[in-house]
């Protein structure tokens, strides 16, 4: 009973501090939903924030006592911050004082988290007090560092759900990667709210009895993790890629008739990502028994047509050669991004893929090299640059690296551990090995295509009467492909639509819920 009054208490404080605005709050409603009862609290703040609210908001960058910059926060709505410069320590280049003033907070309980970044560091604070607030920096790293912030500047970023809603955000973003029932609700809902995905239960079974003898070379597999590690690694891919499926493969019969896989990404005994070809047997019993994220997969033949201009030998050649090599994380992140501003989806930007590039360099030195280093290198003409580097020679020389991290990537560059192939990319190598992109395969770089870019290509089946018996035969809404795996309905928005052209998916927008593709970009 006494909950019972003390949310009725709340509620009418919401009510009544929401809808008054000439007077501060003694504090905001969000502020003490920790001391709501948790069936009453946990509700309201899921409905007030989401994972996306981990995100910070990149809000300006300050170099110098006159280089002023202004912003609305969080927790205080007049925020102002400067640089100066200084040599406390009498060391080469010195250090600096980043000074932020902060007044007119909306109550007297909340508080604003900051991160801020150069290249070389990353730290970060929150504020409670409606004063001037300072950040030491003793000494700078080196001249590259104290010439980076005298040109550019130290970047300020906002946690713009408070220091209350990241850490609700935190809890929502914790269940993604879990392998529980839990976590695969968490990915379910994640997508349910960012990309306006459905998850309609099919009718069992769920697993297709499937006949080998009806799979052809080149028949394309879509896959959606929903739980575990790669369930929720898969979720963030799809919110910013527009893809409704997360990894791929693509079939190949040899000489006798017998069906295998090709596969970007599989983990070997090691533990390491690589790339196999295996036995359709071996790979259909990992998925069904040993698979523990839930896979939902759907298998898209090629139309009779595309078949027939498939060169089976040379696909096996480019297969082969591929076998073993590592995944190609060095081009995964490039096929996202294709515009400036288009590919972000809010409060995501450069600026913070940036920070978050640097974060990860710190932690993960080696990862980081792999995973983008080298690819900005090549996009640069350079050799060698690590991270810090690489941002101080875009700001000397350009592009800047906004422009940089757009730049196409190139299907014949090679990699430290030689050619670079995500899952998608492996696959559509594959194709244009096979002959699928001529006469344009010299214009298409296929490293820039996600899977939704694969998908939507007009290479596939579209007359249902075609497709084998078996292919959704239980189901009572008919896909135009066949789903073999899954609880729930797969969807493809956009299937088998569009010609390959020349530079195709180099320049072309991703911005969620819709993502609105323009024509031939």
């Amino acid at each position: 009973m006494a909950s019972s009054s003390f949310l009725q208490f709340f509620l009418l404080l919401f009510f009544f501090f929401s809808h008054v605005h000439s007077v501060k709050s003694p504090f905001h409603p969000r502020d003490v939903l920790p001391l709501l009862p948790r069936q009453a609290s946990w509700p309201i703040l899921n409905s007030l924030n989401s994972a996306v609210d981990l995100l910070p908001s990149f809000v300006g960058s300050v170099s110098s006592p006159n280089h002023i910059v202004n912003w609305k926060g969080a927790c205080f709505y007049e925020n102002t911050a400067w640089m100066e410069f200084h040599n406390k320590t009498g060391s080469e280049f010195g250090g600096g004082t980043l000074h932020i003033k902060v007044s007119n907070a909306h109550s007297w309980t909340c508080m604003d988290l900051y991160i801020f970044a150069t290249p070389y560091r990353v730290t970060w604070d929150y504020y409670f007090l409606s004063r001037e607030h300072t950040l030491e920096i003793d000494e700078w790293e080196g001249r590259a560092e104290y010439e980076y912030v005298k040109n550019k500047g130290i970047s300020i970023f906002l946690m713009q759900a408070g220091m209350l809603g990241t850490l609700t955000a935190l809890w929502d973003v914790f269940p993604l990667f879990t392998n529980t029932a839990w976590g695969e609700n968490s990915n379910i809902g994640f997508l349910e709210k960012h990309m306006g995905a459905s998850f309609e239960v099919r009718p069992q079974p769920w697993v297709t009895n499937i006949t080998v003898d009806d799979i052809h070379s080149g028949d394309f597999l879509v896959i959606s993790k929903i739980r575990g590690r790669w369930g929720g690694f898969e979720t963030l891919e799809k919110w910013v890629s527009g893809s409704y499926a997360g990894h791929s493969a693509v079939c190949l019969k040899d000489s006798e008739g017998k069906l295998w896989i090709g596969e970007s990404g599989h983990e070997n005994e090691e533990g390491e990502d690589i790339i196999v070809i295996m036995p359709w047997d071996e790979w259909w019993d990992f998925e069904l028994s040993k698979d523990d994220s839930n896979p939902h997969i759907a298998l898209l033949p090629l139309h009779p047509d595309v078949q027939a201009k498939f060169n089976e030998t040379a696909a096996w050649e480019y297969a082969l050669s591929m076998a073993g090599k590592p995944y190609g994380y060095h081009n995964m992140i490039f096929s996202w991004i294709d515009t400036i501003d288009g590919n972000y989806p809010p409060p995501l930007d450069a600026h913070l893929v940036a920070s978050f590039m640097t974060v990860w360099s710190k932690m993960q030195p080696e990862y980081a090299a792999n995973m983008w280093n080298e690819a900005l290198n090549k996009r640069l003409g350079t050799q060698g640059l690590d991270l810090p580097d690489i941002l101080v020679e875009t700001e000397k020389n350009g592009p800047s690296f906004d422009k940089l991290l757009t730049i196409p990537e190139q299907d014949d560059w090679i990699y430290s551990d030689g050619k670079s192939a995500s899952c998608i990319a492996f696959v559509l190598e594959m194709y244009k090995a096979a002959g699928l992109f001529y006469p344009i395969a010299d214009s298409i770089q296929v490293t820039e295509f996600t899977i939704k870019d694969a998908y939507t290509l007009r290479f596939f089946e579209n007359n249902s009467s075609r497709l084998p018996k078996w292919c959704n035969d239980a189901d009572d809404v008919k896909l135009p492909y066949c789903q073999i795996l899954g609880k729930y309905r797969m969807e493809l928005p956009g299937y088998n639509s569009i010609d390959p052209y020349p530079h195709m998916n180099e320049r072309c927008p991703s911005m969620p819920p819709k993502y609105y593709r323009p024509q031939n970009c």
